[in-house]
């Protein structure tokens, strides 16, 4: 197995079908299915499903290509510092919706110095996250657990050979609008809101309540409204009188200052941290990532 055959396999996956794959990297498409099949034969799997529309992953292929791109970026680290090469850098975080989840990877951006690079972002689901995570999509994930998901969340980690590093501890809170009713509050107790509408972050085939980004999720609400992004959940808050639990943390560089963050009545507790693979070092970027999450913290 060579680093050239772990670029075939990965430009591959971005293209989707072998012909386009063999066009970016100007070979011929038969030299290319055969390096694939060569690598198969190798490792003694199906990477890859071909179909009349071009090739898709197979479940071990997933994991295969996860672990290919984390060779390849330590391959470009070293090429990097030994012979001052200008490859494209790649990092990729997977994250609840948090406000200094992006600061911090604003910063990165901000210092990394060269003339190119990969970054992604994912504000996600949160078994997406952790799937993220385990097949090595993303390097590092954002989430909180707590005395009521611990053991499910921290049983489908080691079941995935995944790691929590928590970075923080945060008491309860409800994100409202600063025009909201209860904005002049100096604590909110649950009785407080139950005639407005409560707004969550759905978590799509895995909608548990241990997935459940909001604390407190199997409290009753009578007002139930399910978003996908954080814009749309503080447009509802804004125009819906609406409210949701989070962990106070909020930027208003970064979403204005029409929400505001009001303590919630509460003994429960946010462990908000990040996941990742324990068989992976970690790269020199999410080392800065990292960081930055502590600085923002």
């Amino acid at each position: 197995m060579t680093l050239q055959q772990l670029k075939y396999i990965i430009t591959v996956v971005e293209c989707g079908t072998i012909s386009q794959a063999a066009n970016k990297l100007f070979i011929s498409q038969p030299s290319l299915t055969n390096a694939i099949r060569d690598i198969e034969e190798e490792m003694q799997i199906a990477i890859f499903h071909r179909t009349n529309r071009g090739v898709v992953l197979t479940p071990e292929g997933e994991e295969f290509a996860g672990y290919a791109r984390q060779v390849l970026e330590q391959a470009a680290l070293l090429e990097e510092k030994y012979k001052g090469s200008d490859m494209t850098r790649e990092l990729c975080i997977s994250t609840q919706h948090y406000s200094f989840a992006v600061n911090a990877f604003v910063d990165v951006i901000k210092q990394y110095t060269a003339d190119s690079y990969n970054f992604r972002l994912r504000e996600t689901q949160t078994h997406e996250i952790i799937d993220d995570v385990a097949k090595l999509k993303s390097e590092l994930g954002i989430l909180y657990i707590n005395d009521f998901n611990r053991a499910v969340i921290m049983k489908l980690l080691k079941e995935r050979q995944l790691e929590f590093h928590e970075l923080f501890t945060a008491s309860p809170h409800v994100f409202i609008s600063c025009r909201h009713p209860l904005a002049g509050k100096g604590i909110i107790e649950l009785e407080d809101l139950e005639e407005y509408p409560y707004l969550s972050f759905e978590q799509g085939k895995y909608n548990s309540f241990y997935f459940s980004e909001e604390i407190l999720s199997t409290v009753s609400h009578r007002k139930n409204i399910q978003v996908r992004d954080r814009a749309t959940l503080f447009n509802c808050l804004i125009g819906l009188d609406g409210y949701t639990f989070s962990s106070g943390v909020i930027d208003e560089k970064l979403n204005g200052k029409d929400i505001i963050s009001v303590p919630l009545k509460s003994d429960d507790q946010m462990h908000i941290g990040y996941i990742k693979h324990r068989e992976v070092r970690l790269s020199y970027l999410g080392g800065i990532y990292i960081n930055q999450l502590k600085k923002w913290i």
